[in-house]
């Protein structure tokens, strides 16, 4: 029976991995259930072979183009090392090096770079940009991050849920406090839906994920069977969880006066160490996608110290440096998550 069974998911996996292939990664609800739980896999597998010294390039001779419209540090690293690791060539192109949406239309990009690039990373602003690039650049076109979707991040944040828990994912509970209209959020519950997790959206009422995202991760659950909360209480929300992750409370864009009134609503939900008690699980985790403000060591920390006396934000100094916290490992999972990705759509 055990072989029958072997037998059977080894041919299901091969025909996951060959509709893979050409395939364009935007974001989560593009792919079925069983596609993201072998992305998952594959993810632990490279990650394996990373470990023990026995990597294998499976796709040299490719050449691909990473377009970053916004400085990212872990975004343009993971991608860069994660395609050398398998043997590809990255080209990166920033804001300057590209007239991208400037002097020549995102369609007229897509279809040149499309020309020369076996795929394309888009890191930047719009979600419809990274559409538009998968639909006339005929490759793969991969969603590094928008402002909608962040799947590359949701990728390796499911995978470090897995390896931090060592619990099945129908076992696994998740807090994501703060701000959950972000991009972040956005895909982390519908990640989370996807792989039937227990998951919980912490924060003012005014700051839950857009209805159509909520929509669709609880329709995606009806058939996962994942338990999908919204709350704006902190005790109820984060109580028991394996997992709690925070993000920056200002996205990227937001004029620096949105600050104080962000502050004064989010400040409840600051990971820090009385939610750590409240939570009640002694080895729940810590998670951030970074950069975090648990300090006053960056430019931005300070100035924020200066104008609003508060040493972090949204996750404090002792939480983040401590036993709890897995954010480097998170960040490292970044790399995998994204080589995953390039292997199963570049084949």
């Amino acid at each position: 029976m055990t072989a029958h069974l072997t037998r059977d998911s080894l041919i299901r996996a091969d025909r996951i991995a060959h509709d893979l292939v050409d395939r364009s990664f935007l974001k989560e609800q593009d792919f079925t259930v069983l596609e993201w739980q072998y992305l998952l896999d594959l993810t632990q597998r490279l990650k394996l072979e990373h470990v023990i010294g026995m990597k294998r390039a499976r796709l040299t001779g490719k050449n691909v183009a990473l377009v970053l419209e916004e400085a990212s540090t872990r975004t343009r690293c993971a991608f860069e090392v994660a395609a050398h690791h398998q043997g590809a060539h990255v080209t990166h192109l920033d804001p300057e090096g590209s007239h991208l949406g400037h002097r020549e239309s995102v369609k007229d990009t897509a279809r040149v770079l499309g020309r020369m690039y076996d795929g394309l990373g888009y890191h930047g602003l719009s979600q419809a940009t990274v559409e538009l690039l998968a639909r006339h650049a005929g490759v793969p076109v991969w969603n590094a991050m928008t402002d909608e979707w962040h799947p590359t991040q949701s990728l390796a944040d499911m995978f470090s849920m897995r390896e931090a828990t060592g619990k099945p994912d129908g076992e696994i509970a998740f807090a994501y406090c703060g701000d959950a209209r972000s991009n972040v959020a956005n895909s982390l519950l519908v990640a989370g839906a996807m792989l039937g997790m227990d998951v919980r959206m912490v924060g003012p009422e005014e700051l839950w994920n857009p209805s159509a995202v909520v929509e669709t991760a609880r329709r995606i659950a009806g058939e996962t069977g994942a338990r999908i909360t919204h709350t704006s209480d902190v005790a109820a929300g984060v109580a028991g969880v394996d997992v709690v992750h925070s993000d920056v409370w200002v996205p990227v864009g937001e004029p620096a006066t949105a600050w104080a009134d962000r502050i004064t609503l989010l400040r409840p939900y600051q990971v820090n160490a009385a939610l750590l008690q409240q939570i009640g699980n002694p080895d729940v985790k810590v998670m951030h996608r970074l950069p975090a403000l648990h300090n006053r060591a960056s430019g931005l920390g300070h100035e924020l110290h200066v104008a609003h006396g508060l040493s972090a934000l949204e996750v404090t100094e002792d939480v983040f440096e401590s036993d709890h916290s897995i954010v480097f490992d998170q960040a490292e999972n970044r790399m995998h998550a994204i080589e995953a990705v390039l292997v199963a759509t570049l084949g």
